[in-house]
């Protein structure tokens, strides 16, 4: 079949997935309303589109599946199935252990080893789909996209990602705020010397000064 008729076909990785999505109307102009009187609805940001072109492209994709799949009937598995067909449409370069360039981050070279999606493009399309399902009424509890067979199979393909292509992915390291609270002094040799000659001159008092403490405190 030709690819550019195939409904499964999509053009690009996750982050830039083609699928035609119903185009947005504003509210119906009634008889006698002057055409400023209707409102259009604010165009959605590139999340939210890129967020509906990707719930329309699986929903396809399970319409499309022999046998069909119904949401409802979708599970983990189907979701890491739902990736493994997506390689076919990525960029990314992921060398095979027996290539010579394996674990070289910039090969001087050509190779045959094939194309897949980038680990981080999979990783952000999950993160869409997983919002999607839910907006559309899906239960937080049953979401496919969260099911721990999914995070498994991501964390095994960024990590075989990046020994194949010598690109380690480090998680940034969030730094934490430190507080600095400062005690200010306190001259207490005029409580002091209050304290004798109200008390008639007694032994005195502590007199001395208290100097700043400074305190870091780290959340």
């Amino acid at each position: 079949m030709d690819s550019a008729t195939d409904p499964n076909i999509i053009k690009e990785d996750p982050v830039s997935v083609t699928v035609s999505a119903p185009p947005s109307t504003g509210i119906q102009q009634g008889v006698g309303e002057s055409p400023s009187s209707s409102t259009s609805p604010a165009a959605p940001s590139r999340y939210e589109s890129q967020k509906r072109r990707d719930w329309n492209t699986f929903l396809q994709y399970l319409k499309n599946h022999k046998p069909p799949l119904t949401l409802a009937r979708c599970s983990g598995a189907h979701v890491i199935e739902f990736l493994k067909y997506l390689d076919q449409f990525g960029k990314t370069k992921v060398h095979m252990t027996g290539c010579p360039y394996f674990g070289h981050p910039n090969p001087p070279g050509p190779c045959s080893c094939p194309l897949k999606q980038a680990w981080g493009s999979l990783d952000a399309l999950i993160g869409r789909l997983r919002a999607a399902y839910e907006e559309s009424g899906g239960r937080p509890e049953s979401n496919p996209f969260a099911a721990r067979a999914v995070r498994i199979y991501l964390r095994e393909v960024r990590e075989g990602q990046a020994r194949a292509r010598g690109i380690p992915y480090e998680k940034k390291k969030r730094k934490r705020p430190s507080v600095t609270t400062s005690a200010v002094g306190v001259n207490v040799s005029a409580v002091a010397a209050t304290q004798a000659v109200d008390y008639g001159g007694g032994s005195g008092g502590t007199a001395g000064n208290l100097g700043t403490a400074t305190t870091t405190t780290s959340l």
